[in-house]
């Protein structure tokens, strides 16, 4: 009896949660896109198994009490019962049935893209995406891992003229109109990954090698997190993009500010001579070698790859970073980058920088170094084994850096003094990996080990 009174009370609370559960939020989020059949879907497949449940535990409650052992009552073997055996096959059938149906008709839409969808390619790699807009031609260029390099982070074939046009988002937020139908073709240039936007309620693996796709209409304006559903390595919890839906118009000036491919190509080569006479405004805290200076609270900068400081410096001029309460020394950087007007001059400093002589710096930070190396293990995923850093998971170098610099950063993601800006991904990224730290000590040790790098 006792069993039968604890089933009965899970059948009750199980019921009772479902009806209570949307108060708490447990419940799908509510959908933006034209993919309501599959919540229908959903629901008939919910129905169908919660009846199940409910009947066979209320049946094994019945059978419990009613067949329980008592004086002068025998059990009755009877290993074959058609009639039984009968409904039982034609209920489950029907359930079944009931389930699959509606599955195969919504594959069915899934799988038959519109004639009037338009196309973008979302490219996933560990661990964050990066987006790619057709031209005015509607063709993609062609695209090949073998040219994949800093300069070329898409692969992009340069021989390929109908690429010329191909627009490049090389940020993890994407711009979408809303009431369009889109195609994204899907691309991997690593390990198998997963793009979903919960709202949308469409999902799709990429596997590498080949190109995916799955199709949805953006239906309400707003902006939706970007999820990689497929286990990818260490930093899978942390791969997170964002799709903006918005109005047409909002999203051709957006779609018009972004570089094409030719655009980049056609890009002068930097200018060491004028990015050392910028430079010369950042010598003031940073030294005229780059190498930092503490008293000033101006990390080293000799030694780190132009593609990041490229990235950091236009932070800085969005307000991406420095406009966080708390973070008191970027906000110094931010009046500095009117030196910089446009994107040719960062593009030059960052550059001359590059081409500093990198000079060993004084270590200050001292700690468990044994302990620090097994905690930098997760941090290896990214910026190398031996912190050297590794541009295609846009993992600047920390091997030879300011150490006191990398104290202060880590406690300022932690803090989400540095990665709360909604523009600021690879921050919020970094703030979810530094939360493996449980206190200063820690940090301290894990930096400690970087100083043994080399």
């Amino acid at each position: 009896m006792a069993i039968a009174v604890v089933i009965l009370l899970l059948v009750i609370g199980s019921v009772v949660f479902h009806f209570v559960s949307p108060l708490y939020g447990w419940w799908f989020t509510d959908i933006a896109s034209n993919w309501d059949m599959i919540d229908t879907t959903v629901d008939i497949t919910f129905i169908v198994t919660g009846i199940v449940f409910v009947a066979v535990n209320l049946f094994l409650v019945y059978c419990l009490v009613k067949y329980r052992k008592r004086d002068g009552h025998t059990a009755d073997y009877d290993p074959e019962n058609t009639k039984l055996e009968g409904w039982l096959t034609l209920v489950t059938s029907i359930g079944v049935a009931a389930m699959l149906a509606p599955g195969l008709v919504v594959w069915g839409q899934f799988v038959t893209v519109p004639d009037d969808a338009a196309e973008f390619e979302a490219v996933g790699q560990q661990w964050h995406w990066t987006f790619r807009f057709p031209g005015e031609d509607g063709i993609f260029g062609n695209v090949d891992v073998s040219h994949m390099s800093v300069s070329n982070p898409f692969g992009m074939d340069s021989e390929d003229p109908t690429g010329r046009d191909d627009v490049l988002v090389y940020d993890q937020t994407v711009h979408l109109p809303i009431n369009q139908a889109y195609k994204a073709l899907l691309r991997s240039k690593d390990v198998l990954h997963d793009f979903a936007v919960p709202q949308f309620r469409v999902k799709m693996d990429l596997v590498p090698g080949m190109v995916t796709f799955q199709w949805f209409e953006p239906t309400r304006i707003g902006e939706y997190e970007i999820l990689c559903e497929e286990l990818c390595g260490v930093g899978h919890f942390a791969m997170r993009g964002r799709v903006v839906v918005e109005e047409r118009a909002d999203f051709e000036r957006w779609l018009d500010d972004q570089p094409t491919y030719g655009e980049l190509m056609a890009q002068p080569e930097p200018n060491l001579t004028a990015g050392q006479a910028g430079f010369a405004v950042c010598a003031a805290c940073h030294g005229p070698q780059g190498q930092g200076q503490q008293v000033l609270n101006a990390p080293k900068l000799a030694g780190l790859g132009a593609w990041y400081l490229e990235r950091q410096l236009n932070y800085f001029k969005s307000g991406v970073r420095g406009s966080t309460e708390g973070d008191v020394y970027g906000a110094t950087m931010m009046p500095m980058m009117a030196t910089l007007p446009d994107q040719n001059a960062i593009r030059n400093v960052a550059a001359y920088i590059e081409s500093m002589p990198d000079q060993a710096v004084e270590t200050t930070i001292t700690g468990d170094t044994e302990r620090g190396e097994r905690l930098y293990t997760t941090c290896a995923a990214c910026h190398g084994a031996n912190g050297e850093g590794i541009w295609s998971m846009n993992a600047p170098r920390l091997a030879g850096g300011s150490d006191w610099y990398l104290v202060t950063q880590l406690k300022n993601f932690q803090s989400r003094v540095r990665g709360d800006h909604e523009g600021d991904v690879y921050g919020e990224q970094m703030g979810l990996m530094a939360d493996i730290l449980p206190d200063d000590q820690s940090i301290n040790d894990i930096v400690a080990y970087i100083n043994t790098l080399r």
